[in-house]
Formats: structure tokens, C-alpha cells, sequence
């Protein structure tokens, strides 16, 4: 890749430090940007200046937002007694694309993990605690992964919730449409076994 000039070359180290890209198609990107025209590629350096000087957190459930509320706790038709704990943005993004869900938010901003030194005062939870307390909410859903961190977050907030009155529940997981089951991973059975309803 020593036969491109260092302008090239410095696109494509940029490129390879996002998450999954590597160097090819870091490569590729950076020759894309060069091919493209000159407003285009204007265009997308103002795409990234914009985000990186408009984008915030929510103030109230920390999701990104370029105002002090997000549209979604500035909207008042979302009902204002539910609250979905979600690790970060995509996982709210994906419930709202599921359309199932018509509450608000909080993002934890991550889980609590010890062996990477991240504990209850790393993540927002004193913010969903103060949030609860204030005595709006009558329930909340706990929509964290499944991991081993996800578990023992999921674990903590339910002991940290129960003082409170109010119904915590956590979302159901299981087997995906048309999946099969030989290839479903123990703990996915076992969580969907669990979770099973009448019919």
C-alpha cells in the first residue's frame, strides 16, 4: 500500500480505525472519497464536523440528541410512566424500530463490568435511580443483553429498583422467527423456556 501519496495513505488509516473496516476496505472508502466530486466529498467532511459539534446527550435519558431533550422525551404522546433501560443508543434505535414500544428511554451507557474496572458509578444509574424516585414512573423494563455483564447489570438494578414502588419486568428473549433450534445457543433456550406463555 507504499505506492499511495501520504494523503491517500492517511484516509486510509482513518478509515481502518472504525470499528469493522479493514485495511482493504479501508482502501476502498478512502479511493471511493477520492473518485468522488469535490461536493460530495465537501459534503461528507460537513457530515462529520456537524455531528461532532451538534451532537449531545439527552439530558433526561441520555440517547444522542442535538437538543437538551431528545424527540423522545420531548414528545408528549410517549407515555411518561414507563421507562426502557437500554446499554446505548443502537439498542434503543432497535426497540423503536420494532414499533412495539411507546415509553421512554434511559440509556445506561454501558453495563458494569469488574474486570474492566466499570462499576455502578461508570454508567448512568444513579441518573434512572433519581429518575424513579421523582415518583413519575409505575414501571420499568430492563432490555440489557444477555452476556454475562448484561445479566449481572440486570441483577444489580433489580436489587437497587425494589425499594421503589414499582413494577420492573425484563424483556423476553427467546428463539428468532424461523430459527432452528439445534442452533440456539443454552442460555437463549433456557431464557426462552422460561419466558414461555399460554397459548
Amino acid at each position: 500500500m507504499n505506492h499511495y501519496p501520504r494523503s491517500v495513505l492517511n484516509l486510509i488509516d482513518s478509515f481502518a480505525r472504525l470499528p469493522g473496516i479493514g485495511k482493504k476496505t479501508a482502501e476502498r472508502l478512502a479511493l471511493h472519497v477520492l473518485r468522488a466530486s469535490r461536493s460530495e466529498a465537501e459534503q461528507f467532511a460537513r457530515n462529520i464536523l456537524d455531528l461532532k459539534n451538534n451532537m449531545r446527550l439527552c439530558s433526561r435519558c441520555f440517547a444522542l440528541s442535538e437538543n437538551t431533550l431528545c424527540t423522545i422525551c420531548s414528545n408528549p404522546s410517549r407515555l411518561q410512566h414507563q421507562i426502557c433501560v437500554v446499554e446505548k443508543p443502537s439498542d434503543m434505535a432497535a426497540v423503536e424500530r420494532a414499533g412495539a414500544y411507546k415509553g421512554l428511554y434511559h440509556i445506561l451507557q454501558g453495563v458494569l463490568s469488574p474486570m474492566d474496572n466499570v462499576g455502578p458509578d461508570d454508567i448512568r444509574i444513579r441518573e434512572l435511580l433519581a429518575r424513579v424516585r421523582d415518583g413519575q414512573i409505575s414501571e420499568v423494563i430492563l432490555a440489557v443483553g444477555t452476556s454475562v455483564e448484561g445479566e449481572a447489570t440486570a441483577s444489580y438494578l433489580v436489587r437497587q429498583l425494589k425499594s421503589f414502588p414499582v413494577k420492573v419486568t425484563r424483556i423476553a428473549s427467546g428463539i428468532p422467527v424461523g430459527g432452528d433450534l439445534k442452533y440456539v445457543d443454552p442460555v437463549t433456550l433456557k431464557r426462552a423456556m422460561e419466558a414461555r406463555r399460554d397459548t
